[in-house]
């Protein structure tokens, strides 16, 4: 099925990178627990604090994000360091998709103003481009293997109608619409789409669209529950952490006001 989306809004690009790196496949980890955790938007010591709650173990266990790492929060300019980590994964959110942007001035200006991007003008020409680049590689999905089956992560969305395994296929061919969904849609939490997504996936997790508390659509979660809004004044915001192997689906959070 071809896709047909609304066009681009000005400052959103759609396909960051080489289609070739777009979906990341791991296998399913045979010596420790897999985790994903939501939106961290600079709230890094909270997720290290998160970390130490679930028992975390960096020798075993691995950790998945749904992307945006940086803006809005205070320790953005940490997320370059955390993907040093051997065990941390990352998609591309549209935040990262920002980083990548900023070459284009107006672009730069658009997201430092509007979308929390003030902590990238602290940063030297160098580190602005080690950002850049390594913002470059990351995929805009990921699929791992669990106990209870395949897990798949996108950003923002998966598309109505249209099975997990072919959407990987036009995210690998840098279909240019299907990359638009993964990044910027929230079709599904504004009940524009509905109904299970198929093709050999058991769940889906995004990010992209706070929610109060993680929430599922069929098997689709949404587990932004808004850790950099505590600045907003959003007295409900915290970072949600779901262990998705060898338990199907454990949640923990940390309140980011405390």
């Amino acid at each position: 099925m071809d896709m047909k989306l609304s066009k681009l809004l000005p400052g959103q690009s759609a396909l960051h990178a080489g289609s070739k790196g777009n979906v990341h496949s791991f296998e399913r980890n045979e010596y420790g627990r897999d985790f994903v955790v939501g939106d961290i938007h600079g709230m890094f010591p909270h997720l290290e604090r998160l970390l130490d709650e679930a028992g975390f173990s960096e020798g075993r266990d691995r950790l998945f994000s749904v992307g945006d790492l940086v803006d809005r929060g205070p320790h953005s300019a940490m997320a370059l360091k955390w993907l040093d980590f051997p065990w941390f994964f990352a998609c591309c959110g549209n935040h990262e998709q920002f980083v990548i942007d900023s070459e284009i001035p107006e672009q730069a200006d658009l997201w430092v103003t509007y979308n929390g991007g003030g902590w990238w003008l602290r940063l030297s020409d160098a580190e602005q481009v080690s950002f850049r680049e390594r913002f470059r590689q990351l995929p805009l999905a990921m699929e791992i293997v669990t106990g209870s089956g395949l897990v798949g992560l996108v950003h923002a969305d998966v598309p109505p109608m249209i099975p997990w395994d072919r959407y990987m296929d036009l995210l690998r061919a840098g279909n240019q619409d299907a990359a638009y969904y993964a990044m910027w849609s929230r079709d599904r939490v504004q009940g524009k789409s509905k109904g299970t997504v198929p093709g050999g996936v058991a769940r889906v997790y995004c990010g992209h669209s706070p929610v109060r508390q993680a929430v599922a659509f069929d098997n689709v979660y949404f587990i932004d529950t808004g850790a950099a809004y505590i600045s907003d004044g959003y007295k409900d915001a915290k970072l949600t952490l779901i262990e998705i192997h060898p338990e199907a689906h454990r949640e923990y959070t940390i309140r980011t006001g405390e």
